[in-house]
């Protein structure tokens, strides 16, 4: 296999296999409405083979931040709406990233009553508001009933990706957020059918992306996982639970026929990965990147060994919005300027230069 090769997953047609790594920008405003310039930064990098949008909340209760963009109002559909047709202009395909923050969050963030959780357990340390820092509330414990809710503002979420005209959505299950919590024993500690072991813990991320398949169709669905990631608190440090675990969410969801699994990891080419991608039986994305820079080399060395259908890349997308013809010329990189990940103007978002203006 070639990283510059086209690649079908579900019904996701690639025309190489660079993918766009979900990646928080904080450019949608207080309303959390994606404007003209996240239209153009998305635009901009439509020669990748896949971009997938920064985490977006589909419901207000499940903002984790200020400047995240939502898909839970028309004016958040018609926004979103204008990144779509600007990134298909550009010949390019993209998906929504569906993210619930479970007790990753606050209030003054949310706007809502309460921040909620699999558990009555706080995150130690502070949240950034739009008025400063302040810790992190121990969140509300979900009861068995109103996980039905939030399953179904997922699928609501799905829908409205759908209606604002994405080629499809991936399911946030990582990097500490909601879904995540569910399936850490110590995040987790429930009593009910959705804690205490490795397939009960597994079982609310299953049941929303069963909802979400159903919905909007498998092959339109894909799910990011990053098992024993260790991150936010979500601690997964004993590998034969944290393999029970993330054994019984593949093998839940490997009937369903989605379109793509992504698994980040410091080790892709590892035997947990590997293991996952093996049980899971369709296409694969490995990321590597989160604390370091995916180079071009791991790219290229993870596809042609079969380690994966197709890379996710963050940093680099970030800094070059012509990676892919670059990386194909092996020509000079930009470099990620991070203190302008985060932001509400251009700098750092729109203005980095392409070897052909």
């Amino acid at each position: 296999m070639d990283l510059f090769s086209p690649l079908a997953l579900g019904d996701l047609q690639l025309s190489n296999r660079v993918v766009m790594a979900p990646l928080t920008r904080t450019r949608s405003g207080e309303a959390g409405v994606p404007g003209a310039l996240v239209a153009e930064h998305y635009a901009q990098r439509a020669s990748v083979g896949l971009i997938i949008t920064e985490g977006t909340y589909p419901s207000h209760e499940s903002r984790a931040y200020p400047g995240q963009p939502g898909i839970v109002t028309d004016e958040q559909v018609d926004g979103w709406r204008a990144v779509t047709d600007a990134v298909h202009a550009k010949g390019g395909r993209i998906v929504m990233q569906l993210m619930h923050s479970g007790r990753v969050s606050h209030t003054e963030i949310t706007g809502t009553e309460r921040i909620v959780a699999p558990s009555a357990i706080a995150i130690a340390g502070e949240t950034h508001t739009a008025t400063g820092k302040v810790a992190y509330p121990v969140p509300h414990a979900l009861t068995t009933d109103e996980l039905a809710t939030v399953r179904d503002e997922f699928v609501s979420g799905a829908k409205n990706a759908m209606r604002a005209g994405f080629d499809g959505v991936e399911i946030h299950g990582a990097n500490g957020y909601l879904l995540h919590e569910f399936l850490s024993p110590v995040s987790n500690v429930r009593e009910d059918g959705y804690g205490q072991t490795p397939t009960n813990r597994a079982r609310f991320v299953i049941e929303v992306t069963e909802a979400v398949a159903e919905a909007v169709g498998a092959a339109r669905v894909g799910i990011r996982l990053s098992p024993m990631h260790n991150i936010q608190d979500v601690f997964e440090t004993d590998l034969e639970e944290s393999k029970a675990t993330y054994d019984a969410v593949v093998d839940g969801i490997a009937p369903l026929g989605l379109a793509y699994l992504s698994v980040l990891h410091s080790d892709p080419a590892g035997d947990l990965v590997q293991d996952l991608r093996t049980r899971f039986g369709g296409g694969f994305i490995a990321n590597s990147g989160f604390s370091r820079i995916t180079t071009r080399a791991e790219a290229i060395a993870l596809v042609e060994a079969s380690h994966a259908d197709a890379v996710a890349v963050g940093r680099l997308v970030i800094a070059n919005p012509d990676l892919v013809e670059r990386w194909q010329g092996s020509l000079l990189e930009n470099e990620p300027n991070q203190s302008t990940f985060y932001g509400s103007g251009a700098e750092g978002y729109t203005d980095y230069p392409s070897l052909v203006a």
